[in-house]
């Protein structure tokens, strides 16, 4: 079992535009791509997981999202970083479109996004991070077993105020290069058994 990153999409490896109906939208953040070679090369798998709800309230479909993931692969593969999957939630309880119209298990803040991650790539949570923008990518991570670092990109500045009530972060930096960089300071990998802390830091 291996350990992951996974990084929060909008906000934290992007830039917030509301609902991402268009890839001409899309405009990742210039130190994106070297936060995830750096996670990479430490030996962490890079994991993105993002709610889009959007499709459920009908202001974009699955195909324009997947298309939009599909671009944000490749070009992140063109640089040399691999990226080990991408995982969305569509739902929505009062979902417009009535196929995505439940109370489901993978809305933020639940863990559902990161625990199929989990059985599909054999990983290790307690060792594992998430990084985001807001508490509610932090609670995902924790309800899962991870650890969590927010970020003061999109609705970090404002969500680094008021912490919700048992929320918890290991460090809440700048950008996701610098959370990136203090992953692999804070949380080396080796070759060698992992370490016996385990847990939450």
């Amino acid at each position: 079992m291996t350990p992951a990153v996974f990084f929060d999409r909008d906000g934290t490896l992007n830039e917030d535009v509301g609902y991402l109906d268009r890839l001409e939208r899309l405009h990742l953040f210039p130190y994106a791509t070297e936060a995830l070679r750096v996670v990479s090369r430490a030996g962490y798998r890079v994991v993105i997981v993002t709610s889009q709800a959007g499709i459920a309230l009908g202001f974009m479909d699955e195909p324009t999202v997947q298309g939009i993931h599909a671009h944000i692969v490749a070009r992140l593969a063109e640089a040399g970083v691999p990226v080990d999957g991408v995982y969305y939630c569509p739902h929505h309880p009062h979902a417009k479109v009535e196929q995505y119209r439940l109370v489901c298990d993978c809305a933020k803040p639940k863990p559902g996004l990161v625990l199929q991650a989990a059985r599909d790539l054999d990983l290790d949570l307690a060792r594992s991070f998430v990084v985001g923008d807001r508490w509610r990518d932090l609670q995902m991570g924790q309800a899962a077993g991870t650890r969590g670092i927010l970020v003061r990109t999109g609705y970090g500045e404002t969500e680094a105020r008021v912490p919700p009530p048992g929320a918890r972060a290991v460090a809440v930096l700048a950008n996701a290069m610098e959370a990136a960089s203090w992953i692999v300071r804070h949380a080396p990998l080796t070759r060698e058994a992992p370490s016996s802390a385990g847990g939450h830091a």
